[in-house]
């Protein structure tokens, strides 16, 4: 059993623009909204009504028109004037069939826009919800960041939309403005890579909050891939899955600030063989970069604006388990209790946790399945046994299903040197490994 990474620069496709969408609009008098999101894995999630039924979108400034690819039986949605294409992205593969729907009201608290374009990919394997732990719809961008100054503030959680005509900049010499280039509805920002020791190469980027790593990059005559890497699977496109190298850069430099020992994937040539629109770009700048600024990004006049956070300097590392995990289904846990009523009490959790009370004074509950979907060559977990498919029942001694999928990631990824004691589930047997954390590229002197 295998689990696509969450990385959304794979689902930059050829679709075609068909025309302009209607603004999104405050209401009268009002200068900005400000809206919360979860920050999960990299990625800024946030609520939109889509035609009155409340979802969840990844905010991707790669994308360009909204895309619904994660609807189940138990979503309700009407779309509106809908027709069929076929599309091509990322990956090797096919093309697919997906839906083109027009005249659909899109809304984010007091934002609106009452006939926004949207596809619907109708491919069930493109769902995010199992690795982020949170139901996930679709993904939105371009539109939005087209129609507001979107002030991204990484640190509380929060975006506030300004409307563009009233939007003052303020003097703050911790701020520092590039150039952003916004073609076909995408932001492009130019930035520089040290990749080996002295080598300083120019690269123009994708500017992708919808991308969960810290940078993608294209491989070329000038552009190579370190010599220490390892092979993965980067993600999942829609044109098939996407393999390629991870690896780490001396540096990462956007305008005066440097970021040290940064992650890098190298994605295989032939996974952008049939896109035609990469242009010149080098690659993209993810999440995982992007979380350590609080950004402003103003594609109207055609600038972003950067200012340290909190994250600026926390280092970067691989996960040091070398584990990947996933929601897959529901299992049935009992517990001993103090007392009982025989009665049954619903409790909502990420993805329902239903609880029946027995006279016996035992708990009988239903929570989210973690399984092991992806495990490292030669990761101190693979060393000490674990293998795919694997249920997790505890770590270090806390039993997971009290934890949210992020929470137990953090539990497996905590420090290098610690140990680790997992107790899994496998063939209707229970077994206990145990291993130390280890940093799988060690960081380098200045």
């Amino acid at each position: 059993m295998r689990v696509f990474k969450v990385i959304l620069w794979s689902l930059l496709m050829c679709l075609p623009i068909l025309g302009v969408s209607q603004t999104y609009e405050l209401p009268h008098g009002q200068n900005y909204q400000k809206i919360k999101f979860q920050l999960i894995n990299n990625l800024i999630i946030v609520p939109v009504e889509v035609n009155g039924s409340k979802l969840s979108f990844v905010l991707d400034s790669g994308v360009n028109k909204p895309i619904l690819f994660n609807l189940t039986d138990q979503d309700s949605l009407q779309i509106n004037n809908v027709s069929e294409i076929t599309i091509r992205g990322l990956g090797e593969g096919e093309p697919i069939k997906a839906l083109s729907s027009k005249g659909n009201t899109f809304q984010l608290k007091n934002i609106k826009n009452k006939d926004q374009l949207l596809y619907v990919i109708m491919d069930k394997s493109l769902n995010f919800s199992t690795s982020l732990g949170i139901p996930v719809h679709g993904i939105i961008g371009y539109d939005l960041f087209r129609d507001f100054v979107v002030d991204i503030n990484y640190a509380t959680k929060t975006i506030k939309f300004h409307n563009q005509d009233t939007y003052v900049y303020k003097d703050d010499k911790k701020r520092e403005t590039l150039p952003l280039s916004i073609i076909r509805g995408k932001a492009y920002v130019n930035a520089n890579v040290f990749i080996e020791d002295a080598d300083n190469l120019p690269v123009r980027l994708l500017v992708d909050t919808g991308s969960s790593d810290a940078i993608w990059l294209l491989e070329n005559d000038h552009i190579g891939i370190p010599d220490q890497n390892y092979e993965d699977f980067l993600g999942k496109g829609l044109s098939g899955d996407i393999f390629g190298r991870r690896t780490k850069v001396n540096s990462i430099r956007l305008g005066s600030f440097a970021l040290r020992d940064a992650k890098a994937a190298f994605p295989d040539k032939e996974s952008f063989g049939s896109v035609k629109n990469l242009g010149n770009r080098n690659g993209s700048v993810g999440g995982e970069v992007l979380k350590r600024f609080n950004i402003v990004f103003d594609y109207g006049n055609q600038k972003i604006t950067l200012k340290k956070n909190g994250m600026y300097k926390n280092p970067f590392h691989y996960n040091l388990s070398g584990i990947t995990l996933q929601h897959d289904g529901v299992r049935y846990v009992s517990e001993r209790i103090t007392n009982g009523n025989g009665v049954v009490k619903d409790e909502k959790g990420t993805f329902g946790n239903v609880q029946i009370l027995l006279e016996n004074k035992t708990r009988l509950s239903l929570v989210p399945e973690i399984v092991v979907s992806g495990i490292r060559a030669g990761s101190p977990a693979e060393t000490a046994g674990l293998k795919e498919g694997d249920v997790i029942l505890a770590v270090n001694g806390k039993s997971i299903h009290r934890y949210k999928i992020q929470e137990i990631m953090q539990m497996l990824d905590e420090k290098e040197g610690k140990r680790i004691r997992v107790l899994i589930e496998r063939y209707n047997r229970d077994l206990l490994f145990s291993f130390v954390l280890e940093e799988l590229f060690k960081q380098k002197k200045p």
